[in-house]
C-alpha cells in the first residue's frame, strides 16, 4: 500500500528512486521489483484533491482520492484580513533573509499577520514587530486557518493542501522538493502566485499580497478546489480498502477510485 504525500507528484521519479528502493528491499530480504511496481501498490491513497496532481505525473490507476477532514465550508473573507506565513520545518532555515523580508512586506497591510518560524528560530531575532505581526515559533496550522484570508508559504504539499482546504489563495516562495511543482498547479488553477525566494523585494511582497487579500478571483478559484475536496470521500472510506487489503478480498460497496 501506498499513502501519497506529494500534492502535484512531480517530484517522485522511477529513474531517481530506484537504486536506493532496491537496497531498501535487499535490506529487507524482499524479493527483487525491478519494474519498480511496488510504487503502484496494491492500493494507492492519495490525500489531496484531483485538480492539483500534475498531467505529466497522473495517479497510477485504480488509485482512491479521499479528503483528509470535515468538509470546511466555504466563508467570507474577514473585515480585517488574516494572513498566515510559514516556510514549514525544513527550508526555513535556509531561506537566507527571505524571512526578514516577507516579514516587512507582510507589515505594511492593513491585517492580522501570524508568522511561524519553526522550532530552530528564535523569534526575537526578528526584532520588535508592530501590533498587528504576531511571531512565534509554531502554532497549530489547523487553529490558524479558520481566522485567516491569505497563506504565504514555501508551497509544500501540507501548507497547500490546508489553504485549499479552507479554500485560501496562496503566495508561494518554491525553494525546492515539491514546491515547484505545487506552485505550478497554483499558478495553472488561478490559486496562488509564485515568487522568487532569492529575490523578491518587501514591496513586491506586500503589493502581491494585497493583490491576493483584495481581487476575488484568488479566493474564488481556492473555492472552486475546496469545493472538489468537500466532495471527496472521507478518510472513514479508505477503511474497507485497507480491510480488503490485509484480508486479501474484494471490498463489498468500496468508495469510488480516483478516475
Amino acid at each position: 500500500m501506498n499513502v501519497l504525500v506529494l500534492a502535484a507528484g512531480t517530484l517522485l521519479r522511477k529513474e531517481l528512486v530506484a537504486e536506493p528502493l532496491h537496497a531498501l528491499r535487499a535490506g529487507h530480504r524482499l524479493p527483487p521489483d525491478p519494474g519498480l511496481t511496488m510504487l503502484d501498490g496494491q492500493l494507492v491513497l492519495s490525500p489531496f484533491p484531483l485538480s492539483v496532481r500534475d498531467p505529466s505525473s497522473p495517479l497510477p490507476p485504480g488509485a482512491f482520492s479521499f479528503r483528509q477532514a470535515e468538509p470546511v465550508p466555504p466563508r467570507v473573507p474577514h473585515e480585517k484580513p488574516g494572513v498566515y506565513f510559514t516556510l514549514g520545518t525544513g527550508f526555513n532555515t535556509e531561506s537566507g533573509d527571505l524571512i526578514e523580508r516577507a516579514l516587512a512586506g507582510l507589515a505594511k497591510l492593513d491585517a492580522n499577520v501570524t508568522a511561524t518560524v519553526g522550532a530552530q528560530l528564535d523569534p526575537a531575532e526578528f526584532g520588535p514587530q508592530p501590533p498587528h505581526v504576531h511571531v512565534a515559533r509554531f502554532v497549530p496550522q489547523a487553529e490558524l486557518l479558520p481566522s485567516i484570508d491569505l497563506v504565504v508559504s514555501h508551497g509544500g504539499s501540507g501548507s497547500v493542501a490546508g489553504a485549499l482546504a479552507h479554500g485560501l489563495p496562496s503566495i508561494l516562495f518554491p525553494m525546492g522538493a515539491d514546491q515547484p511543482g505545487n506552485a505550478r498547479r497554483a499558478a495553472r488553477l488561478g490559486t496562488g502566485v509564485a515568487l522568487d525566494p532569492a529575490n523578491a523585494t518587501p514591496d513586491e511582497i506586500h503589493a502581491t499580497a494585497a493583490r491576493l487579500l483584495t481581487e476575488a478571483r484568488w479566493r474564488e478559484a481556492a473555492q472552486r478546489v475546496q469545493e472538489e475536496i468537500n466532495a471527496q470521500p472521507g478518510a472513514e472510506e479508505t477503511v474497507p480498502l485497507l480491510e480488503a487489503l490485509v484480508t486479501g478480498s474484494s471490498a463489498p460497496g468500496s468508495p469510488r477510485p480516483a478516475p
